[in-house]
């Protein structure tokens, strides 16, 4: 029978990607580590870690073994969940979201489900996709409200096939240009067209989206200013700084002193959903998928 506890180091060792950090994590020594790994391996007949200099990696048998920890690791604390309800009556649901998604679609979809289901004790937590994603597939949040650009959700490779993602809307990027650019009254922008622009980005992914457009468009940015809110550089672009590529859903509230001009076809854009584990089927769940697919076709139909 394969130790439970030995399959959560096997998960600390692939989210730390070494023997001693993760035994840091776990307050373990690092031989701890070790041993407790090699007697998985034992135990499996198979190498579960690829050992370097540089530290560790999972082989493709360590993949599995990682997506059944967490898969094991979120069994468990739906039970839990499940026990606590026989006891209190009440259920604990908590929401993982990035910023301008929570803000825009979650608060109405959160009233609707509290109305329809008031026993239920909300939790929201703040993150980005890579940080949410991993917690719903861990069961330390029982949905994430995310997005991704072009290419699969974020997250180790192997283990993504234990999330159902339901699609909500696709949200495109604009260029924000200051009030007094010569292309600010213009119905659309061809990418190229800012070739020589400087520009201020809202966060880092923004950011390589941004390259690997321009690349295909033929140059390189000059970007000027990468912040972790897109208001702020909105801000930074009516001050002058540069121009910026902005979501449409994080271009609520307006920044006064700027224009906002689409991008010409193909333009580049967020796919937003929402992921929860393939086994849920939860009252409450579905509710509030229900929920936030209404919110995002109204937002859309607006």
């Amino acid at each position: 029978m394969i130790d439970v506890q030995r399959l959560r180091i096997l998960r600390a060792v692939a989210e730390h990607g070494s023997f001693n950090r993760a035994a840091t994590a776990l307050h373990l020594t690092p031989s701890a580590v070790s041993q407790h790994v090699a007697v998985l391996e034992r135990s499996l007949g198979a190498q579960v870690v690829a050992r370097s200099t540089r530290g560790v990696t999972l082989t493709r048998a360590g993949q599995i073994m990682v997506g059944a920890a967490e898969s094991v690791a979120a069994e468990l604390e739906h039970a839990k969940q499940q026990v606590d309800r026989l006891s209190t009556g009440r259920t604990q649901l908590t929401v993982a979201t990035f910023t301008s998604g929570g803000r825009v679609l979650l608060p109405g979809a959160l009233a609707r489900l509290t109305a329809a289901h008031p026993e239920t004790v909300l939790h929201v937590r703040e993150g980005e996709p890579e940080e949410c994603l991993p917690l719903v597939r861990q069961g330390a949040v029982d949905l994430a409200l995310a997005y991704h650009f072009d290419g699969p959700l974020p997250g180790r490779s192997g283990t993504g096939s234990s999330l159902r993602w339901t699609p909500l809307m696709e949200d495109p990027l604009h260029v924000v240009l200051p009030h007094r650019h010569p292309l600010a009254g213009r119905a659309a922008i061809e990418l190229d067209e800012l070739a020589g622009e400087p520009w201020v980005l809202g966060c880092l992914k923004t950011e390589a989206y941004l390259r690997r457009y321009a690349q295909r468009a033929g140059f390189d940015p000059d970007v000027r200013g990468t912040t972790t809110d897109y208001f702020f550089a909105g801000s930074l672009v009516a001050a002058g700084l540069g121009v910026s590529l902005i979501p449409s859903i994080a271009l609520v509230p307006r920044v006064w002193g700027v224009h906002i001009v689409p991008i010409e076809a193909p333009a580049p854009a967020r796919h937003l959903g929402v992921a929860v584990l393939g086994h849920r089927r939860d009252l409450q769940v579905t509710t509030l998928i229900e929920a936030l697919r209404e919110q995002a076709a109204a937002l859309g139909a607006s």
